[in-house]
C-alpha cells in the first residue's frame, strides 16, 4: 500500500461505515446521526480494528462544524423567530438554565469543579436541529403554532450556543487550568470579556458594512456566467473564507465566521441556490463530524459509569423537556402544545458535540464528561422516536375539548374534499402546466409539494394543495388516493417518486400511476416501484423537436405517409 494514506483512509473507511450504518438506522426509523456516530466508534480508539487518524479527523470536523454553522446561519430566520419570541425567548433561557443547573449538579456529585459541571450542563441544554425538523416535518407540524414554538425555541438555543463559542475561550483564559496562579479579579474579567466583544463588535462591523454588499453582489456576479461549478466554489470560498478570515484578523472561531457568512448569503435573492448548491459537500463534511465525534466515545464508560449515564440520559429526556413543559403550560399555551415541545426537545445533537468538543480543548470538560454527552446524545435521538410515538398515541386518546388555534405557514385552500380526481405530486414549471391543463380539460386536480410558495401559487390558481412529501404517509391519506383516478409524479426526484409509487400502489391497487424520469435506469427504478407508465423528459423533447423540423417544407416529404410528387420527365 502506498504511504501517507491516512486522509484516503479516513474519507473511504470514515464516510462507507456511515453509509452502512447510517442506512440501517434509517432502515429502524431512527436518525442517521446514530448511525453515523456508531462508524466512529467503530473507527475510534477504544474499538478493536481499524484505527482512523484522529489529528486528522479532528481537522475534517472542525470544516463539518464550519459548513454545519454556515448552514444555520443559511437557514437562520429572524422572522420565525419574531412570530413566537413571547414565549421563545424566556422559554428557551428557561429551559437552558434548568438543564445547566441539573448538569452541574450531577457534576458536584461526582467531584468536578463547578466551572466543568457548568459547560458539563449546558451541553446538554441544546436540541439537535435535525432530529427536531425531521420529528416535525414527519407530522406536518412546521407551519402551525406548535412546530412555530419548536423552531423558535431551536433558533433562541442555537444563538445561545453561538454566544457560547465566543464565551468559552474567555472563560477558560480567567478560570481555566492554565490561568495564571493568582485569583482572577474582576476587573480582569471584565477586561477580557471587554477585548472579546471589540473584535466580535468589530467582525460583525465589518460583515455588516462590507460583507452585506459584497457578498450578494459577488454571487450575482458569479451567477451570470452561467457556471454551475463556479457558483459552488465561490459558496463554499465565502463561507470558509470568511470563517477563516474571521480567526486570522478578529481572533473570532471558525465556526462563528462561518455563522455570519450564512447570514450574510441568507439576505440575498440566490441564497435558496446556495444552500442547494452546497447541500451535498456541507451534507459529506456534516457525516466526517459526526464520524470524528463517535470516534471520542468510550463504550465502556456504560459499563464503568452506569449511573452518570442514567443521570445524563434523565437530564437531557425528563429534566429539560418537563421544564420545557410547565414553561409553555405558564404561558396558557394547550397540554397538547407543550407535550409537543417537550417531545421535540427531549434529545440532543450536533451543538452538544461542539460544546463538549471546545470543552476539552479548553480543559474546562474532562473528557469523561464529553463521553456522557455522546452517551447522553446517543441514547436520546433512538429513544426520540418512540417519545413521539407515545405522544401520537396520547394525542389521538385524548382530543382537546378546546383545542388550540393553529398559526397555519400557509392560507387554507380550496377543499381536499375530491372524487375521482388526479393526484399532481410537483407544482414547479412541469407540474404547473399539467395541472392547469387537467383543471382546463374539467379533471379535478390535487396538488402535493414540499415548497411553500407552490403550494400557495396552487391555492391562487384555484387547486388545492398540501405542502408537505409525497412519501410521507399523512401527506398521502389527505390527498385520499383512495378516491382518486391517476397519479402523476411531476418531480425530479426518482428516489422520492420511487417511495411513493409504492405506497400509492398499496392503498389503491387499481390507481394509474406516472411519472417523470430523466434516464433509462430512473424508468427502470419507477416502473419496478409500482409505476404503470414513465415519461422521459429528455427523449419526448427531442421527439418533439424532430416533429417540428419533419413539418417544415424541406423535410416535409420524408415524413410517413407523404405523397410523394411525380417524377419529372424530359419531353422527347
Amino acid at each position: 500500500m502506498h504511504h501517507d494514506t491516512a486522509l484516503i483512509n479516513m474519507l473511504a473507511i470514515g464516510l462507507g461505515l456511515a453509509f452502512v450504518f447510517g442506512a440501517l438506522a434509517n432502515k429502524l426509523r431512527l436518525s442517521p446521526l446514530v448511525g453515523y456516530l456508531v462508524a466512529g466508534v467503530v473507527v475510534g480508539p477504544f474499538t478493536p480494528g481499524f484505527v482512523a487518524d484522529q489529528a486528522l479527523a479532528n481537522q475534517l470536523a472542525e470544516i463539518g462544524v464550519m459548513l454545519l454553522m454556515f448552514g444555520v446561519g443559511l437557514h437562520f430566520s429572524l422572522k420565525d423567530l419574531m412570530e413566537v419570541k413571547a414565549i421563545a425567548i424566556p422559554g428557551a433561557i428557561g429551559q437552558i438554565l434548568v438543564a445547566t443547573l441539573l448538569g452541574w449538579g450531577v457534576a458536584a456529585v461526582m467531584g468536578w469543579p463547578t466551572l466543568h459541571g457548568v459547560i458539563f450542563g449546558f451541553s446538554l441544554a441544546t436540541a439537535s436541529t435535525v432530529v427536531l425538523l425531521r420529528a416535525m416535518e414527519e407530522r406536518r407540524l412546521l407551519e402551525t403554532t406548535r412546530g412555530k414554538i419548536a423552531v423558535g425555541w431551536l433558533i433562541v438555543e442555537d444563538l445561545a450556543c453561538v454566544l457560547a463559542l465566543v464565551m468559552m475561550p474567555v472563560i477558560a483564559e480567567v478560570f481555566g487550568p492554565d490561568a495564571s496562579g493568582k485569583s482572577p479579579s474582576l476587573t480582569g474579567l471584565l477586561a477580557s470579556i471587554g477585548w472579546t466583544f471589540v473584535q466580535l463588535g468589530l467582525f460583525v462591523a465589518v460583515m455588516l458594512v462590507v460583507g452585506r454588499r459584497v457578498i450578494p453582489w459577488v454571487l450575482e456576479k458569479v451567477a451570470g456566467t452561467g457556471s454551475r461549478e463556479l457558483f459552488t466554489l465561490c459558496v463554499l470560498a465565502i463561507a470558509l473564507g470568511v470563517a477563516f478570515g474571521a480567526a486570522a484578523l478578529f481572533g473570532v472561531s471558525f465556526a462563528l465566521g462561518a455563522f455570519f457568512a450564512g447570514m450574510m448569503l441568507n439576505e440575498s435573492e440566490l441564497s435558496h441556490k446556495a444552500a442547494h448548491d452546497s447541500l451535498p459537500l456541507r451534507d459529506a463534511f456534516a457525516v466526517l463530524f459526526f464520524v470524528s465525534v463517535g470516534m471520542l466515545f468510550n463504550p465502556m464508560i456504560v459499563v464503568e459509569h452506569p449511573w452518570q449515564v442514567l443521570a445524563t440520559v434523565l437530564i437531557i429526556m425528563v429534566g429539560k423537556s418537563a421544564a420545557a413543559f410547565f414553561i409553555v403550560r405558564a404561558f396558557g399555551h394547550s397540554k397538547g402544545t407543550a407535550l409537543t415541545i417537550s417531545a421535540s426537545l427531549a434529545q440532543i445533537g450536533e451543538f452538544a458535540f461542539i460544546i463538549a468538543g471546545l470543552g476539552v480543548a479548553l480543559k474546562i470538560l474532562p473528557p469523561e464528561g464529553q463521553s456522557l454527552v455522546l452517551a447522553g446524545a446517543l441514547v436520546s435521538i433512538m429513544l426520540n422516536p418512540l417519545i413521539f410515538g407515545l405522544l401520537d398515541r396520547w394525542q389521538s386518546r385524548h382530543k382537546e375539548t378546546t383545542p388550540e388555534p393553529e398559526i397555519l405557514d400557509i392560507p387554507p385552500g380550496p377543499s381536499l374534499d375530491l372524487q375521482d380526481h388526479a393526484i399532481v405530486v410537483g407544482y414547479g414549471r412541469v407540474g404547473s402546466e399539467l395541472a392547469q391543463v387537467l383543471r382546463d380539460r374539467g379533471v379535478p386536480v390535487l396538488v402535493i409539494d414540499d415548497n411553500r410558495e407552490h403550494v400557495v401559487r396552487a391555492h391562487a390558481a384555484g387547486i388545492p394543495g398540501i405542502r408537505g412529501s409525497a412519501a410521507a404517509d399523512k401527506v398521502l391519506a389527505e390527498a385520499h388516493p383512495e378516491r382518486a383516478k391517476i397519479a402523476v409524479l411531476a418531480i425530479p426526484q426518482p428516489l422520492e417518486s420511487g417511495e411513493a409509487l409504492a405506497k400509492l400502489r398499496a392503498i389503491n391497487p387499481n390507481l394509474t400511476l406516472l411519472a417523470r424520469a430523466h434516464s433509462d435506469a430512473e424508468v427502470k427504478h419507477l416502473l419496478a416501484h409500482g409505476a404503470d407508465g414513465t415519461v422521459m423528459a429528455e427523449r419526448e423533447l427531442a421527439y418533439s423537436l424532430a416533429e417540428m423540423i419533419m413539418a417544415t417544407p424541406p423535410y416535409r416529404s420524408l415524413r410517413p405517409g407523404a405523397v410523394q410528387p411525380p417524377a419529372a420527365t424530359s419531353g422527347t
